[in-house]
Parts: structure tokens; sequence; C-alpha cells
């Protein structure tokens, strides 16, 4: 698929002047496509085949050239949908060389060394409140305000922005203000009685079934990626709103059976019965009831 898009590329490129000046600026198409094609498209195809080389060539060639324009579209704000096209294109190869070298994708990595699953040391719930609302503190200022900030810029200097409606602002920040409520209920909760934290390094040491996780399994999750969104649209940045939902998706197909997992070994048929009645992204409010009458010693 890869080097089939990327030969359409080319070819648009060459046939079509605002493909060319969307992509790459005033970079000479022909002097770009003579290292390009053979290292990008051509490689793309032979790890398409299982050829090992042609995977790491692409895939180092792909992310230098991904690199290479960002620093040139934000220098001259030109090429910026190039940039886009290959970071995607980026993320495409590192996929593409971890199953033709591993024939898999690690997803286990991202829990090793201080993101590995443990259970947080025995504490009073204040400790573990007051830590919780640290790691509030660190994550939501980088993840909701840092980063979202970062993209937004560059997506202006990038020339890759598009109109949101007036009221995007508004409705941004009021879905912010519901979610954060969620998130912050949903932290103390699990820290006041789970005895320990939302951190993977210091998760709880009991199965939490209370307050919104009697309706909802990952309400953090869920208040993480409306979070996201709503800065978005507070930000009127398309940018981040893809950078948010692709962090739902990052999180419900890599994170999140890592973490069930996790949870399954260390709490057994408590977690298996709670999982069964209890959806993971789209609230039951039957549930609850259900929930609290025939849950096992309730």
């Amino acid at each position: 698929m890869q080097a089939i898009a990327g030969f359409a590329w080319w070819t648009a490129v060459f046939l079509s002047p605002v493909v060319h000046q969307a992509t790459l600026g005033d970079l000479d198409p022909a002097a770009v496509a003579v290292f390009d094609i053979p290292l990008f498209v051509m490689a793309s195809a032979g790890a398409a085949f299982g050829v090992k080389a042609a995977a790491v060539v692409s895939t180092g060639w792909t992310g230098a050239v991904a690199i290479a324009l960002a620093v040139y579209a934000t220098i001259t704000t030109e090429a910026g949908w190039g940039v886009l096209s290959m970071g995607a294109a980026t993320a495409g190869s590192l996929i593409s060389l971890c199953l033709v070298l591993l024939g898999r994708v690690p997803t286990a990595w991202i829990i090793r060394g201080p993101f590995a699953f443990r259970p947080a040391n025995r504490s009073t719930a204040a400790t573990h409140v007051a830590s919780t609302f640290g790691q509030i503190v660190l994550f939501w200022g980088l993840f909701l305000a840092v980063i979202p900030l970062a993209i937004a810029v560059l997506e202006q200097r990038w020339a890759v922005a598009l109109p949101f409606p007036s009221f995007a602002g508004p409705v941004g920040v009021a879905l912010l203000v519901l979610a954060s409520a969620l998130g912050i209920s949903s932290a103390v909760v699990m820290s006041t009685q789970g005895d320990g934290t939302p951190l993977p390094s210091a998760m709880p040491n009991r199965l939490v079934i209370a307050g919104p996780y009697r309706w909802i399994r990952n309400p953090m999750a869920v208040s993480g990626i409306v979070q996201g969104t709503a800065v978005g649209f507070i930000l009127q940045s398309w940018l981040v709103v893809a950078y948010a939902v692709l962090g739902s998706l990052v999180w419900n197909s890599v994170v999140r059976p890592l973490e069930e997992s996790d949870l399954k070994k260390r709490f057994g048929k408590e977690f298996q019965q709670y999982r069964d009645t209890v959806r993971c992204w789209i609230p039951q409010v039957t549930v609850c009831f259900v929930f609290r009458w025939h849950w096992p010693g309730k």
C-alpha cells in the first residue's frame, strides 16, 4: 500500500502544480525523485515482499525525509502537507520494519522499565491522592497544553490549518470542563478506594468498581480523549483533534489489552466478571444497578 501510494504521489507531483507546491514547495521534484523513488517507493515494495534490507532502507530514508521536510517547512512555511504525508509514511515504515524483522509489532516494549505495571506501595489514601494529583498536573500539562500548543503552532507554520465553525471554541470549553470533571472524579475514586494511583508503575492494589467505574471500565481514558479533542476545538486545530483520535486508537489497540491482561492476572475472576458486565467505552446506566446487586460480596 505504501509503495502504491508513493508511486501515485510522485505521479501527481509531476502532473499537478498544486500537489507539487503543497507537498514539496519550491523544491525541485526531479532532484528529490531521483533518490526518493528507489529508496522509498521501490524499497517499500521490496519490504512488502519480505526483503529485510529493503525494509531497513525504506524506514531510514523515510524518517530522514520526514525530518528534513519538517525543518524545511518550518523555515519556509512551504511543503506542510508533504511533512504530514511523510510522517504517516514513517509510521507505516516502522510498522513494516517490525513485521519484517520480528514478525510482529512489539507492543509489550512500552510497558518495560518505568512504565511497567507494578502495584503501588501500601500507603494512606491521602498519600495516594496527593501523588495522583501530582500526576494529573504533570500529564495534563504535557499532553493537554505543551504538546497541543506545539502542534497548533506548527500547523499554522506549515500552512495546513483548516477553518473551524464559530461555535467550536465554546463547545470545546464545555467539553473540556465536563471531561476534566470526569477525569478528576475517576482519579480520586481510584486513589482512595484502590490503594494506588492511575500510574502504571503504582497501580491500585484493589479492583475499583465504584464511582464512574460502575458505568464504564476506562473513564480516565475517555476523559483524556475528550479533553484532547476539546483542546483541539479551543485551539481550532484539526491536527490536535487528530492527535487525540490517534491517541485513542493507540490506547485501545496497544495499551488496553496489556493493561487488561495484567488486571486479569492480578484479580482473576473478579476482573473477568467486571469486564463482562461493564462496557469499555460506552456507558450503560442500567449496568450499575445489576452490578450493585449481583456483584459477589456486595
